[in-house]
């Protein structure tokens, strides 16, 4: 089958992936627009796991202030090249995660930062509320719970304000695999009267 130049432009507007990706995609999908774009994202995601040890050096210092001054929220946004960190995706990503940070209030970028002594209390406030459940249902639970709280304090886990189907990892997995660089949240501060 035959693509053209000028399917291939409006795919590439519509992902933001370079022309070869976009024209192999569509060779794969055999022209259809929208299957081409569910194939990039496949690609894009497990792409997107392959850049996340590459160096991350350049990026933004975001500020966001939300609900008349009353609370705001820095947040270091670092990718590989300054060309990226002025690019507008990257921009409006750096832009919602501030959004979230100052809606949701988590605590650690990810669970990496969890001091070990809290991250025990909550395995061990897990396994008391555990009593009297079968002995081999126990780690399960527990498991489940930590996962739980993991996900209301650590920005990466908690689910994205913008689409509660994803994670805020998740939503930085879809950047990378659409931007083609390795992004990381470096470290942030949320401040609030009160």
């Amino acid at each position: 089958m035959e693509i053209s130049a000028k399917i291939v432009n409006e795919l590439r507007q519509r992902s933001g992936a370079g022309m070869m990706e976009c024209k192999k995609a569509l060779v794969e999908a055999s022209g259809d627009m929208e299957q081409a774009i569910l194939i990039l994202k496949r690609k894009g995601i497990s792409n997107a796991a392959k850049k996340a040890g590459r160096e991350a050096s350049e990026g933004v210092i975001q500020s966001y202030i939300h609900n008349g001054g009353r609370v705001g929220v820095l947040l270091e946004l670092n990718c590989e090249t300054d060309f990226v960190a002025k690019n507008e995706i990257f921009q409006q990503l750096a832009k919602d995660i501030c959004m979230h940070i100052a809606a949701m209030s988590p605590a650690y970028v990810s669970a990496d930062e969890i001091p070990d002594e809290l991250e025990e209390k909550e395995r061990s406030i897990a396994i008391e509320q555990c009593a009297g459940k079968p002995e081999n249902a126990i780690e399960k639970i527990v498991a489940g719970k930590v996962a739980k709280w993991h996900s209301e304090v650590c920005l990466l886990d908690q689910p994205f304000i913008k689409d509660q189907q994803n994670s805020v990892g998740t939503y930085i997995s879809q950047a990378i695999a659409q931007i083609g660089e390795n992004i990381k949240v470096r470290r942030f501060t949320r401040y609030q009267i009160g």
